[in-house]
């Protein structure tokens, strides 16, 4: 029986888990980037073959690219898209001709990711990532004071921001406009100041113009990628739902269908992720899968729990809302169709045991994922019969 996989995310040289540290953890392929180059620059191929050379020689292989981000002019469709999707263009190809096929992006507009806390104190001590409404409305309404925001938000929960924002310490609004605002490690923090003008752009944008901008982005790399082999895998959106006025178009099983029959080539696939299609209240995770089973090229597996609002915390990777005995059926099954086993690595993780001293990058300490991976290998063995 062929198994999936299993890689890890690792952010390169300046990472606090090493290559060896992944190694022994018994993954064999690693998902990177190439954060040191400037959003929307091109790859170039001399960059490339040092990674993966680094890798390599560690005796590990560079599985995945995630992510090889798509610049804000491409999703906004403005005046210098086309100068951006030229250097797109390039970097794939400069990718192809090292070997690297499977590139991972997303299309959310402007942050890759939110939570509003990135050290929740479960109950055996460990800590986990957090999404909370009512922090998140704190944030929109009183620190990033966007105009008309109250109506994006429940009455429940605005009396919930009331409570908070006057218990609140100038540290902690502080703390939370920081975690709101993180981006991916090695890269550029946002500030207010350009998260209100992003806001004011996507207004006039619109969900159906940003699908539209989407399709047209898969549409002109289409050639290259097809011609080199290329799979692309979307993220879907983190969380699932329109946050902070900015629209969102990858967050459910009806967005994926319109994103993998508009432009229905088998390049255009999925980054399945459970933890982000997990912490909407109304997907069915294992029904989205099961219907885009056949164009998922990699998979992030981790779980969350929701409460009644919609708030919700990561949980041990089997231990959450998300079936994933059913998922990882899913994928073994499909794997067994495939000449090249799907990827997938342990995403996110809590930070637990010696890593609860040591600085982390949020979601991404070893020991946490260590244990989520041992969890879905075994999974996977069980599911397979081995």
């Amino acid at each position: 029986m062929n198994k999936l996989e299993q890689t890890w995310r690792w952010y390169g040289p300046n990472d606090p888990v090493s290559l060896v540290d992944i190694k022994q953890a018994g993954a064999t392929g690693i998902v990177t980037a190439l954060h040191h180059i400037p959003h929307g620059e091109i790859w170039p191929v001399a960059d490339i073959l040092e990674r993966k050379r680094v890798i390599e020689e560690a005796g590990l292989v560079w599985s995945v690219v995630e992510s090889l981000p798509v610049h804000e002019a491409i999703k906004t469709a403005n005046q210098e898209a086309a100068y951006y999707m030229r250097n797109y263009i390039q970097s794939l190809e400069n990718l192809a001709k090292c070997g690297i096929q499977i590139i991972t992006y997303n299309f959310m507009p402007v942050l890759d990711w939110t939570r509003t806390q990135l050290d929740l104190l479960m109950k055996d001590g460990s800590k986990a990532l957090y999404f909370d409404w009512i922090d998140l409305a704190v944030f929109d309404i009183h620190i990033l004071k966007r105009m008309d925001a109250r109506r994006d938000y429940s009455d429940e929960i605005l009396a919930g921001v009331e409570q908070k924002f006057v218990s609140y310490s100038p540290s902690d609004l502080n703390a939370l406009t920081q975690v709101v605002l993180m981006g991916i490690p090695g890269e550029k923090d946002l500030t207010l100041e350009d998260l209100n003008n992003s806001i004011a752009i996507y207004s006039e944008i619109g969900r159906v113009s940003l699908l539209r901008n989407l399709l047209h982005f898969l549409s002109s790399i289409a050639e290259v990628c097809e011609s080199n082999g290329i799979k692309m895998t979307i993220h879907p959106d983190d969380p699932p739902y329109a946050i902070l006025g900015l629209p969102r178009i990858v967050s459910n099983q009806s967005d994926l269908e319109a994103i993998l029959e508009g432009v229905n080539m088998p390049f255009n696939g999925v980054c399945f992720c459970t933890g982000s299609l997990g912490a909407s209240q109304s997907n069915d995770v294992v029904s989205i899968l099961d219907r885009v089973k056949d164009r998922v090229y990699f998979a992030h597996l981790r779980n969350v729990k929701k409460d009644r609002i919609g708030s919700f915390y990561e949980a041990d990777h089997l231990d959450g809302d998300v079936n994933m005995h059913a998922i990882m059926q899913i994928l073994a099954a499909e794997n067994q169709k495939r000449i090249r086993p799907i990827p997938f690595r342990p995403d996110h993780g809590h930070q637990m045991l010696d890593d609860l001293n040591k600085v982390t990058n949020p979601g991404y300490s070893a020991i946490g994922r260590l244990r989520g991976l041992a969890e879905l290998r075994g999974l996977e063995y069980g599911i397979l019969g081995e």
